[in-house]
């Protein structure tokens, strides 16, 4: 049995023990996209889509089933990226925003609101104000966060530790760009900020298990991990994030934003590693010195 809290930022689904201090978040699968949103966009709905982790909420729904906590955010990317901190607004979107230094993300048009989406492509035809982008950091992002923050500190109460598994999907082209020739890209590419965000046995568990499911692996290349990792990864205090990219062309018809057919069959080889990535954190880990 589990248990589903809903809020305008997410969906929070609790077993009704929590048997492991394993917790999934899912900050990019969102796909409630407001009406007025999709009229303010000269972008046709489907291109919007192209920013979203579609359906990895669906991969990893099972979670509470093995006793973890699955956060999933109701908003889409395109709209408010949980995976920003909520200082990285773009001056070049916001009105009143003063640039500041230089940030790569910024620039590039992927702050806390996004200004393009895949390929580069720019959501709006002009600037929105500041107080649109404070509405959606007040409704979506500080409440997501508030979620998140509250289901760490409550497992590493219980448990002595929380590992926060960060679900997410990256586009085939993304690590097509990453690769030499000839070489096999991986299917799954876990990050811990090099160390920074997750001790070494938590990242090399979670490896494992995806590399016996039959995945090829990497770390922290193309992704070693952003502002979730960032921010809550502290491996001294045995609180760690890994955040695991699925190569999206494994399950996705990523042109149209559709499942493929293999997608039933694909959930269950999630479903088995999502099993297996639970059962990591019904150990008691000494792991936080390595």
């Amino acid at each position: 049995m589990t248990v589903l809290s809903q809020a305008p930022a997410f969906r929070l689904t609790r077993p009704m023990r929590q048997q492991t201090s394993v917790i999934f978040s899912s900050p990019h699968s969102g796909r409630e996209y407001p009406q007025a949103f999709l009229e303010a966009s000269p972008l046709a709905p489907l291109v919007l889509r192209s920013s979203e982790d579609a359906y990895i909420d669906r991969l990893f729904v099972r979670a509470p089933l093995f006793g973890a906590p699955l956060l999933c955010a109701r908003a889409p990317r395109a709209y408010i990226d949980m995976n920003r901190g909520p200082e990285e607004l773009d001056p070049a979107l916001i009105e009143g925003v003063p640039r500041g230094a230089h940030n790569p993300r910024i620039a590039s048009g992927l702050g806390v609101i996004p200004r393009v989406v895949a390929g580069a492509r720019a959501i709006y035809s002009g600037k929105i104000s500041q107080a649109e982008a404070d509405a959606r950091l007040n409704t979506h992002w500080y409440p997501w966060h508030k979620a998140l923050q509250g289901l760490i500190d409550q497992t590493h109460a219980v448990f002595g530790q929380a590992i926060v598994i960060d679900c997410h999907s990256m586009p085939h082209e993304a690590i097509a760009a990453h690769i030499r020739p000839g070489q096999e890209p991986p299917q799954v590419v876990l990050g811990d900020r090099f160390g920074a965000a997750a001790a070494r046995g938590v990242i090399e568990q979670v490896e494992a298990i995806f590399t016996d499911a039959g995945f090829r692996v990497a770390r922290n290349s193309p992704f070693a991990g952003a502002y979730i990792a960032q921010a809550y990864g502290h491996p001294v205090s045995n609180k760690h994030v890994v955040q695991v990219e699925i190569d999206r062309s494994l399950y996705l018809d990523e042109r149209k934003v559709e499942p493929l057919p293999n997608f039933s069959a694909f959930c269950q080889r999630i479903h088995r590693v999502v099993g297996e990535l639970a059962g990591i954190g019904r150990q008691t880990l000494s792991i936080a010195a390595e």
